[in-house]
């Protein structure tokens, strides 16, 4: 009996139907495209590792040494974290300053900018202008010319003062009363709200008018409107401004070194933080003790931030439902 041949498997190709000669070209090909990625990004790279990454690793190592500058240095350890905490009345007091011109400066902030925001999402002629004119402030915030303006308009023969003269009301040097320097800081600190306010513009846009019409025909007042309405849609804005301005307004530091003259003063009343930091850093060449106030700075507002987004989650809505 004749025995018959089995028939010969099938060749079969590649999985993806590529021959090795295309799929060395395809490697190839996203080679290149991955190193025209990296050139893209090497500037953004360079300046994020000369000016942020190893500056910071730096002060890290200053922060654990006695450098002063013009000088050696020599480790230390934690001795500069603990004379920070236990051994310095000017650091508490700096802490106690930025406390409340953060904790005044940015609710009023974002009240002023919540409330001029409800003013002008109607789109009614010159809308545009009037945005424009009040997120002005906000294109000129930090700059020294600003500041300057501001120190002269509540000076003894400020502006101010000739403004409280119409109604007989004596003026005083308002920059230079200890009782009233902080206060005007932060009144420039929330005169410039133009940021926020056109944050929440976008937020208002967003808010469904069906769910006024619905609380109208409840017959719920403008004021219930607010409050149960456009607050509860408007909450992932305010968190998302709340924040920026928080971290903002711990930073402060143009306005007090311009009015106080880069010294705090009067008596210390204005001075925050980070104007302590910049005495002890570059008017003090304490360079390794700044370093460490850098540091402990870092680490309280990564902090605050996560207290923030921490208690996020019971008081803003999206619009999923979710917190």
């Amino acid at each position: 009996m004749a025995m018959t041949q089995a028939p010969a498997p099938p060749v079969r190709g590649p999985r993806d139907g590529r021959t090795p000669t295309n799929r060395r070209r395809g490697a190839a090909l996203r080679r290149r495209e991955n190193l025209a990625g990296y050139a893209f990004l090497s500037p953004w790279l360079l300046g994020l590792m000369l000016i942020t990454a190893i500056p910071m690793l730096y002060s890290l190592y200053l922060s654990f040494t006695n450098n002063e500058l013009f000088g050696d240095s020599e480790w230390i350890g934690l001795d500069n974290y603990k004379k920070i905490f236990t051994n310095d009345p000017h650091f508490w007091h700096a802490v106690q300053v930025t406390l409340v011109y953060a904790l005044v400066a940015v609710p009023l902030k974002l009240a002023a900018a919540l409330g001029v925001a409800l003013l002008l999402r109607r789109e009614r002629r010159g809308i545009g202008l009037f945005r424009a004119l009040f997120y002005l402030p906000s294109l000129l915030g930090g700059s020294v010319a600003i500041a300057i303006l501001w120190q002269a308009m509540f000076s003894r023969s400020g502006a101010f003062n000739s403004f409280l003269a119409v109604f007989g009301i004596e003026g005083k040097a308002w920059v230079n009363d200890p009782d009233w320097a902080l206060s005007t800081i932060i009144l420039l600190g929330m005169w410039q709200f133009g940021a926020p306010m056109v944050i929440f513009l976008a937020g208002l846009k967003q808010v469904p008018p069906e769910l006024y019409e619905a609380a109208a025909v409840d017959g719920a007042s403008r004021l219930r409107s607010f409050w149960h309405v456009t607050l509860p849609a408007l909450s992932p804005v305010i968190f998302f401004n709340l924040v920026l301005e928080t971290i903002h307004g711990f930073q402060g530091f143009t306005s007090a070194y311009v009015v106080s003259g880069g010294t705090g003063g009067p008596t210390d009343s204005t001075l925050m933080y980070t104007l302590y930091l910049y005495i002890k850093g570059f008017t003090e060449f304490k360079m390794a003790y700044a370093s460490a106030m850098a540091w402990v700075f870092l680490i309280a507002v990564g902090l605050l931030t996560v207290v923030l987004f921490s208690t996020g989650r019971f008081w803003v809505h999206y619009g999923d439902g979710d917190k």
